[in-house]
Parts: C-alpha cells; sequence; structure tokens
C-alpha cells in the first residue's frame, strides 16, 4: 500500500500517496509521538527520543566545535611558546654578549693598570740600574785620566778645536783636575791660549772662539750628561739582547 503517516491521537489521518521518503512533523504538543514511514521502514519518536535526539546532535555539534577551538588554541599556545622562547634565547644571547663585553672591559682595565705598574717599576729599575752603570763609567773615567792615553786625547782635542778655528783666535780650557798637563799642553800648542778653568767639568776639554760665538764642548760631563739622556734598556736583552745607547 502507500505510504503514509499517521499520528497516534489524529482525528483526520493524512494519507499522502508518493514514490519517495516522507515526513511530518506534528505542530501540536499534545501529540505523543510522529510515525515516519517509508516503503521499507517505519521509526517510531517518542518526545524523550526527539529530546535525546537533539541533545545528542547538540552534544556532537558542541565536541566538533570544541575540538576545533582546542585545536586553534593548541596552536595558538605553540606559536606563542616558540616566539616566547626565540625572546628569552635572544635576551640571553643578548645579556650573555653584554656581560662578556663587561668581563671584557674590567679585564682590559685591570690590565691597563697591571701595565702602567709594571712600567712605573720598570723605569724606577732602569733608573737605578743607569744610576749605579754611570757611576762605574765615572769611575772608570777618573781611572783613565791616569793613563798616559788620556794625555794623548787631550792633545787630540786640542789639536781638532785649532784645525776647526782656522787662525782665529782660539782659548782652551782644561779641567781643574789636568793643571798638571797645563805647560805640556800649552808648549805643544802655541797657537791656542790654554787654561785651567774654574769650574769642573770631570775631564777633557772646552775651547771657545769669540770672533764666532762658537763654543766646542769636549768634556766628560757634557759627554756623560749626553749619554745618559740617550742611553736606554732594551728589553730584548732578557732574550738574548744587548744594552744600546
Amino acid at each position: 500500500s502507500p505510504s503514509a503517516v499517521i499520528c497516534r491521537n489524529s482525528r483526520s489521518p493524512w494519507h499522502r500517496p508518493q514514490a519517495g521518503f516522507y515526513h511530518l512533523l506534528c505542530k501540536r504538543s499534545h501529540w505523543a509521538e510522529a510515525l515516519i514511514i517509508d516503503r521499507k521502514q517505519v521509526t517510531v519518536l517518542t518526545t524523550e527520543e526527539k529530546l535525546q535526539h537533539f541533545l545528542d546532535t547538540c552534544m556532537e555539534d558542541a565536541r566538533t566545535r570544541s575540538n576545533r577551538m582546542l585545536d586553534e588554541y593548541m596552536t595558538a599556545l605553540e606559536q606563542t611558546f616558540e616566539e616566547h622562547k626565540a625572546d628569552a634565547r635572544h635576551h640571553a644571547d643578548m645579556l650573555l654578549r653584554q656581560e662578556t663585553e663587561k668581563n671584557q672591559r674590567e679585564i682590559n682595565k685591570k690590565l691597563s693598570f697591571e701595565q702602567i705598574g709594571i712600567k712605573r717599576t720598570l723605569g724606577m729599575k732602569q733608573e737605578e740600574l743607569k744610576d749605579k752603570l754611570f757611576v762605574e763609567l765615572k769611575d772608570k773615567l777618573a781611572s783613565f785620566m791616569e793613563t798616559p792615553d788620556y794625555q794623548k786625547l787631550l792633545e787630540k782635542q786640542i789639536q781638532a778645536a785649532v784645525e776647526f778655528a782656522d787662525g782665529a783666535p782660539i782659548m782652551i780650557y782644561l779641567d781643574p783636575a789636568d793643571s798638571d798637563k797645563l805647560n805640556r799642553l800649552a808648549l805643544h800648542h802655541g797657537a791656542a791660549d790654554i787654561q785651567i778653568s774654574e769650574y769642573s767639568f770631570s775631564g777633557g776639554c772646552r775651547a771657545v772662539i769669540p770672533s764666532r760665538h762658537i763654543l766646542i764642548d769636549n768634556s766628560f760631563r757634557t759627554k756623560l750628561e749626553e749619554a745618559r739622556e740617550n742611553f736606554h734598556f732594551d728589553l730584548s736583552l732578557a732574550e738574548g739582547g744587548t744594552v744600546h745607547d
């Protein structure tokens, strides 16, 4: 027989002869159930079943929405976590670089202070050694002044000064310690006016050419002062170097 839709409490049943699937929604609240009938299957839904079906549908939709929202939240959370890790790593690198630079500055500062202290100590030690060295040198010069070679040195200095004057009047001054050599030197160099200086200059001689305002200073004191001023220690001495003057 053709498909029909029946309401249990209906006073006027409907008959709709159609070949496909038929539906009927009961619009009155006092209808107890609806029969959905097709040619092969009849399903009876009570009010409780309708509510359960609606609840299941809502729960399924809620679960779907909840899963989708959870997935989106987890994705956003993972992205935020990755950004946080990147920021933390960048901050850590920046702090490490700052601390490294700070430590390097502190080390350089300490090294600079240490170098200044070492240079100061080294300079003081060099001056001390230089004083000792030139004291020994003065002693050696004093011993040298007692030898015949010193007499020959004075004669060479006087002869060179006379030749430099080239006939111009010249005055030669000897150290007071060399007064015993005056007569002999004056005898050998009659062209020069040889005198004893009022001030000691530790040996050697000084010559003055008044007409040309020239001073020829071959005194040992001047030579020692020049040597001391130009003298320096070569730090490569510790590696087999030499001391330079």
